[in-house]
């Protein structure tokens, strides 16, 4: 891992935060190399004991500029519950009227699912 191009932008919050480690790794590399975010950041998340990503997502309308994003990483065998989900959108600041959750799996499958603070009705 400590040869991967992405590991200095990483390792200081890899260190600090361990057990997420993995999956912070694997999604920061899907989001950048694979799904071509561009004005990545990773952000600290204390409360939860992770590191987060806000990023702008390309959109397929080029018309449309990209929009802005924030994923929290976890793994597979995590126990997410509501009192960590409300302490990662508390600990953003501005805060944000939704997030993405990703989770990894051990064969590099990730999934991704956007959280809304609230009640949101689905959109038609």
């Amino acid at each position: 891992m400590q040869n991967h191009p992405s590991y200095p932008v990483l390792s200081q919050l890899l260190a600090k935060y361990p057990a997420t480690g993995g999956a912070l790794f694997q999604v920061y590399n899907d989001l950048t190399l694979a799904q071509k975010w561009i004005d990545v950041e990773v952000l600290d998340l204390p409360a939860c004991k992770r590191a987060a990503i806000k990023g702008k997502r390309p959109t397929p309308d080029t018309d449309r500029a990209p929009s802005i994003c924030i994923v929290v990483p976890c793994s597979l065998s995590e126990s997410i519950s509501a009192s960590w989900l409300r302490a990662a959108f508390t600990s953003l600041d501005p805060l944000p009227s939704e997030i993405y959750v990703a989770i990894t799996s051990e064969d590099t499958s990730t999934v991704y699912y956007k959280i809304s603070q609230g009640i949101v009705k689905p959109p038609v």
